[in-house]
């Protein structure tokens, strides 16, 4: 069962709609730009989609040195990136980062759409954040390890357990691969050879109430899939869906690519 990448996703903005692609670079922060921007609200802490699921509406993209914000009843916001701006003080699950605040203009835009003060920084180059697990990586501001990534083959065994089936970005993940019939397979890699890049297992994919948040309407739909998957996912206090990874060696990846696993491991007990 060869491995292939399906997709490549990357969530410039966090929290807010994934930009699919045929080719990206795998830096040691995940793929380009992927969590490179972040939404605050003004005393600094992030916001996600567990409190502010209409952030699932705003479509970012990078394209000329510039960040473009769309999203319903919203004009298209083009906001500059000045890496030498003021940084100001932001939170991330208690621990404090230094973003750089990218002004009024996208402050107002995204308070506007969201219905709170809000504010909107960038990872500096100075970011220094390192995440835990098997092995140890850093990333910008995704929750914790820089990829996601998670089989068709998973997503299908849920699904079939599921009344309603799920579409894959319920899951947000970075890497979509095909090509396996054995669910869970994702979760007993521990390095493996994509494209010119390497990635090494870092954790399994401890879920939250943002797989609950229909992605096209940016309202919450619960409380599926966490109750289906508490009844035969539980692994280290929460449900596990999908594996996170750290990057061994950074390179280019695209669709199509074949995964060369060299080092597995026996699924985790529960």
């Amino acid at each position: 069962m060869v491995g292939i990448v399906r997709e490549l996703i990357s969530y410039p903005v966090k929290g807010c709609a994934g930009v699919s692609v045929a080719d990206a670079m795998l830096t040691p922060a995940g793929l380009e730009h992927d969590r490179a921007f972040m939404v605050t609200g003004t005393d600094g802490s992030f916001r996600s989609q567990r409190r502010d699921p209409r952030l699932a509406l705003i479509r970012p993209a990078v394209a000329g040195g510039r960040l473009v914000l769309r999203a319903p009843g919203m004009a298209e916001l083009g906001v500059g990136i000045d890496l030498a701006a003021r940084r100001r003080e932001v939170t991330l699950f208690g621990d404090r980062y230094q973003g750089i605040d990218l002004g009024k203009d996208a402050a107002g835009w995204l308070s506007s759409f969201l219905g709170e003060p809000s504010r909107l920084v960038r990872v500096p180059p100075e970011h220094a954040r390192v995440v835990d697990g098997w092995r140890a990586g850093t990333s910008g501001y995704a929750d914790s390890s820089p990829v996601h990534a998670l089989s068709l083959a998973t997503l299908r065994d849920l699904n079939r357990r599921l009344e309603t089936p799920l579409p894959m970005d319920r899951f947000r993940p970075n890497i979509v691969i095909d090509g396996w019939d054995e669910p869970y397979r994702e979760d007993r890699v521990r390095t493996v050879s994509i494209g010119g890049a390497e990635l090494a297992f870092a954790k399994l994919a401890i879920r939250c109430a943002v797989t609950m948040v229909d992605q096209d309407s940016g309202a919450k739909a619960g409380p599926e899939p966490l109750r289906t998957l508490a009844a035969y996912r539980r692994v280290q206090g929460g449900v596990a869906f999908g594996a996170k990874f750290s990057v061994v060696r950074p390179g280019k990846l695209s669709t199509g690519d074949e995964l060369t696993v060299t080092t597995w491991h026996d699924p985790p007990t529960t």
